[in-house]
């Protein structure tokens, strides 16, 4: 069962154990108020008198990849998420270990998704003790309950490669599903039958794991080209009929909001990039997948181009309304973390300024410095936002641990974070007096952006000096949030949750910035 650890109170005012899954933890102290000490993690040193001169590391299964990279008991194995809702190797990795008769492993996701809800059967019987990782849907329900064993531990891409590169996490065997590859273990994610762009997730566990095996259902002749992963960093390939459903690995459903009210957002937003001075001659910006960031991607095309503005590059998951601004020449490059439809798909494989990134670049902590301060304005969602500005995006109002953290917290070092969310969802207001649980520090979100109106955040001065006699209808983030409440009938129930940790949020140090606690049933 889950640890009682002793709570502390961090830095914000969040309690945080002191121990999560036998690990001492630091609570947050503030933002950049903690420096990382030490050397970076190393696997062990291996030699090539231990592989196939031939450069052919094929074996005829994932057991027998699994058994000879030593599988046992409570080891940490470890995955990535570019084919999303579906992959087929996360899953099968785990399921064959409890037919190899292993329990008690730490399941190391980059995230996890409904179609891997049969996890939740391998909890039950022992084989997988606790998940450390993004948990959407299903797993972070079950999370919630206070039914797995050991504590959720919620990181951002950035902080995942974090806690490998210092150590925090150790990976025994990590496994990588890659739509190309060839015998020798380089692959890539922008070819084969089931492309899914980048791998970029999965490159920290190719570099730091003990153990390394790649999984393809597209075998190519040495080399494969472009290889995202290097095979110098792989010990076993596996080629399998399918590694994932092509239909469910891209989110080739992603649409622009339709709702009037989110279009309103998504105009705001970008007329407020507009009239702030953001936008301007070799800008940046960095918007999501969601329905109002794409909207929104639409709009400022719509004014870069009455403004005869191009953009020097912009970030993020990307899609074909990027896609279309790289085409037309209103931006240099696409900078990508994560490819979410088709068009992306194609392009990342075949254009040359489409170029795919990994958290170590895009949004690490602890390097030297990494994409996401430099990008000058960052839009993303919420599922509440408070009077501090503070914002949550892993639990709903309930208290339900139901979505994971992705690269938000990594984001907020943009030059301007806006968040575009709508002020109630099922007449459940969001905007709220304290967040249910805090992923980031309202000290870093400068705008909260909603079809009633703009909240600038009184610490950015330059934003509302800089829009002084715009027609923008800003308003204090109070105002939003009294009228909302007496639209929906009052304030919304605070969540019922008991005295149990079941899981924490990791801020981008590594530090504890906040505890989900089990719903009361």
């Amino acid at each position: 069962m889950n640890e009682r650890a002793k709570l502390v109170t961090n830095a914000i005012g969040r309690p945080v154990p002191t121990v999560v899954n036998g690990q001492e933890q630091a609570p947050y102290k503030g933002v950049a108020q903690t420096d990382p000490t030490g050397h970076k993690q190393a696997p062990p040193v291996r030699s090539c008198k231990d592989y196939p001169p031939s450069g052919d590391k094929r074996v005829g299964s994932l057991q027998e990849a699994l058994e000879r990279c030593g599988l046992r008991d409570g080891m940490v194995i470890s995955n990535h998420h570019h084919l999303r809702n579906g992959d087929r190797v996360a899953l099968e990795a785990l399921q064959t270990a409890g037919k190899m008769g292993v329990r008690d492993l730490m399941w190391f996701p980059s995230a996890s998704f409904p179609c891997q809800e049969p996890v939740i059967d391998l909890m039950e019987a022992g084989v997988v003790h606790h998940i450390e990782g993004s948990m959407n849907g299903p797993l972070g329900d079950y999370c919630s309950q206070g039914r797995m064993q050991g504590m959720g531990v919620l990181r951002s891409h950035g902080g995942r490669w974090q806690a490998i590169q210092d150590g925090e996490v150790e990976i025994d065997i990590a496994v990588i599903a890659a739509p190309s590859a060839d015998a020798f273990g380089n692959c890539n994610g922008s070819h084969g039958p089931t492309a899914c762009g980048s791998l970029g997730f999965g490159l920290a566990d190719s570099i730091y794991a003990d153990r390394v095996i790649v999984v393809t259902d597209n075998l190519v002749d040495f080399p494969c080209i472009p290889w995202q992963i290097q095979g110098n960093n792989v010990d076993f390939v596996v080629e399998v009929d399918s590694i994932g459903d092509p239909s469910k690995i891209v989110s080739g459903t992603t649409v622009i909001t339709r709702s009037p009210d989110r279009q309103r957002i998504a105009e705001l937003v970008a007329r407020f990039v507009r009239d702030s001075g953001i936008m301007r001659l070799g800008f940046s910006f960095q918007a999501g997948a969601g329905g109002i960031a794409l909207a929104f991607v639409t709009y400022l095309s719509r004014m870069m181009r009455q403004a005869g503005v191009k953009a020097s590059f912009v970030r993020g998951g990307s899609t074909k309304y990027l896609v279309e601004m790289l085409q037309e020449g209103l931006t240099g490059y696409i900078l990508d973390g994560q490819t979410f439809d088709l068009d992306a798909v194609h392009s990342i494989a075949t254009d040359p300024r489409h170029v795919p990134t990994s958290p170590f670049t895009s949004y690490n902590f602890h390097g030297k410095g990494n994409f996401a301060s430099m990008v000058d304005v960052a839009v993303l969602g919420a599922t509440e936002v408070d009077v501090n500005f503070n914002a949550n995006v892993n639990t709903h109002s309930d208290g339900r641990l139901l979505h994971g953290i992705g690269g938000w917290q990594n984001c907020l070092a943009a030059g301007c974070t806006i968040l575009a969310v709508p002020s109630f969802r099922d007449r459940i207001p969001v905007i709220v007096d304290e967040v249910t649980t805090v992923t980031g520090p309202g000290q870093l979100i400068d705008v909260v952006a909603t079809e009633r109106g703009i909240a600038v955040n009184p610490a950015r001065q330059d934003l509302l000096e800089a829009l002084k006699g715009s027609d923008l209808p800003l308003r204090p983030i109070e105002e939003i949030k009294a009228e909302v409440e007496r639209f929906c009938g009052g304030k919304p129930k605070k969540a019922q949750v008991t005295d149990k940790p079941v899981a924490v949020i990791k801020w981008v140090d590594g530090t504890l910035i906040d505890t989900v606690f089990q719903v009361a049933q």
